[in-house]
């Protein structure tokens, strides 16, 4: 009994029993009951318990989190396109713009007043309702392909590089890039033909050449080709020996 007595004050409440040593079998009961009993408080003590239930905690917080996340996108969707339909520097779209329809409004009430001036069936009268029309389908048309409108109402062009609105500037900018492009073309490559073939190249430049001119003008529609080309086998730009420049 001293001895169960001595090992119970050493060892931690609940996790040792008195041991009975009056028999071996006994002892070794004894043994195996503090082997389970240890093993049993070691497993109710241990930190995996705590971490399961801290990790329980943070996948519930998380799922919470995501939910009021997709709550909020789901809430705020109008506003997020109502925010896009904005586009770009609080312009609004033409067809949804009051400016825009005043000014049709306003446009076609100026030409209906003039109309009342004429017979219905006068020159007048027909060229001013074909110009209605015109009207009509310009505003129409403006409406239709998204364009743009501030608080005056009238439409502005993007020239930011957005992919909707390349129509607006940047199509339109490279043909006439090319146009131009090709009148430049043209016009050098005509004055370098009279200038090799005939012996009084003024005057060809003053009365123009028709039928060479119409020629160069038919090959110069591939003239950035040309351009390349030339640029690659030196023609294109002038040496800089024959440049002249005026005394410094």
């Amino acid at each position: 009994m001293a001895s169960t007595v001595s090992m119970a004050a050493l060892a931690p409440a609940g996790l040792i029993a008195p041991l009975d040593l009056s028999s071996r079998s006994a002892i070794s009961g004894a043994r195996t009951s503090v082997f389970v009993k240890n093993t049993r408080a070691r497993t109710t003590c241990s930190a995996s318990s705590v971490d399961t239930t801290e990790t329980t905690f943070a996948q519930t917080a998380g799922k919470f989190a995501t939910a009021m996340a997709l709550a909020a996108v789901v809430g705020t969707s109008d506003f997020v396109v109502q925010e896009a339909r904005a586009d770009v520097a609080g312009l609004t779209p033409c067809k949804e713009s009051k400016g825009f329809a005043k000014r049709e409004k306003q446009e076609i009430k100026k030409l209906e007043s003039r109309l009342k001036l004429y017979a219905p069936n006068s020159a007048p009268a027909l060229a001013i309702n074909a110009t209605i029309e015109k009207t009509k389908r310009r505003f129409a048309f403006y409406g239709s392909e998204g364009l743009l409108c501030g608080t005056d109402g009238l439409p502005h062009l993007i020239v930011d590089g957005d992919q909707k609105h390349l129509g607006e500037f940047v199509y339109p900018g490279l043909v006439f890039l090319y146009i131009t492009g090709w009148i430049g073309w043209v016009g050098r490559a005509y004055l370098i033909d009279i200038k090799k073939s005939s012996s009084k190249p003024t005057e060809k430049e003053i009365i123009i050449d028709v039928p060479l001119a119409l020629r160069i003008m038919a090959r110069g529609f591939t003239w950035p080709v040309a351009a390349l080309g030339e640029l690659r086998n030196g023609q294109l730009l002038e040496k800089n020996s024959n440049i002249t420049v005026s005394p410094r």
